[in-house]
């Protein structure tokens, strides 16, 4: 280390001897120093979302330096992906996503970082609800890189919020051939195929319930028969069952009254049945 000069030792006395008569001016003041010192870019806990070069000039020309568009891309990529980090530590995903595209939007040629935001922006967008989108990041992700299996966690999370409960086993299944032991992926296969057969069940109960339904509606209609009736010329019209409403409704002799529509309904081959109709000219309507 090289000996200071006697001018510089006559100088740092006179610096020193300086602050006994006069009082240091720009220091932190004693009752304010914390807030202070919480205004240097270094001490910052929270960085503001929108920056004043007046207020804050140290911080505005880090952000420019920081955010230098001359850069390497592979750069500005991960300069935009620690700031994603930030905002979705602190829950702010709507930010999150915002950075990571703009990290995405460097093009940058390593493809390993491009795969990180794309995942890392897909686990934003799941936060917010958008689970189709997150599902289509991680779908790039996985082609970007084939091993990355954050990619097929969040992919297998995004299709069970979707529902698609095969697909997320299959996802699991993809994944385990890469880790046999990744603890989440296993976990996650357990919940998607337990989900995958309820949902299967509850399909065939769906099922057997509309073949009830429809086998109980086919035994009612065959049970019964259908008319309108032509009050003026006192004439009766048997209705298919496979007519619509609206068909009847445009027949020519059928008339609305009282702003009802009515049908008589009777019982097929029923005593009733035969001696109502006795006597009457009966239409079949085609």
């Amino acid at each position: 280390m090289a000996s200071q000069s006697p001018e510089d030792e006559d100088y740092m006395d006179a610096f020193m001897d300086k602050f006994k008569t006069e009082k240091y001016e720009g220091g932190f003041n004693e009752d304010t120093w914390e807030e202070e010192i919480e205004k240097i870019p270094m001490f910052m806990k929270k960085v503001p979302t929108e920056i004043d070069p007046e207020k804050n000039p140290d911080l505005a020309c880090l952000q420019a330096m920081i955010y230098d568009e001359d850069r390497p891309p592979e750069d500005q990529a991960k300069t935009y992906k620690d700031d994603g980090n930030y905002y979705f530590k602190e829950k702010k995903y709507k930010q999150a996503v915002a950075s990571y595209t703009e990290g995405l939007k460097k093009k940058c040629s390593n493809q390993e970082v491009n795969a990180i935001l794309y995942t890392n922006r897909a686990a934003a967008q799941f936060h917010l609800g958008n689970h189709r989108s997150a599902l289509n990041d991680v779908i790039v992700a996985r082609k970007l890189k084939p091993d990355h299996l954050k990619a097929f966690v969040r992919g297998v999370l995004c299709h069970i919020e979707l529902k698609n409960f095969s697909e997320a086993v299959q996802w699991c299944d993809n994944g385990l051939k890469i880790d046999p032991k990744e603890k989440q992926l296993l976990e996650l296969r357990t919940k998607a195929d337990k989900l995958k057969r309820a949902k299967e069940r509850d399909a065939r109960k769906a099922r057997l319930k509309e073949k009830k339904q429809l086998s109980e509606k086919e035994v009612l209609l065959r049970a019964i028969k259908l008319y309108f009736e032509d009050v003026e010329r006192e004439e009766m019209y048997q209705i298919n069952a496979g007519h619509t409403l609206l068909q009847v409704l445009q027949h020519k002799r059928y008339f609305v009254r009282n702003g009802t529509p009515s049908f008589i309904v009777l019982v097929r081959s029923s005593p009733f049945l035969k001696q109502y109709l006795t006597g009457r000219n009966v239409h079949i309507v085609k």
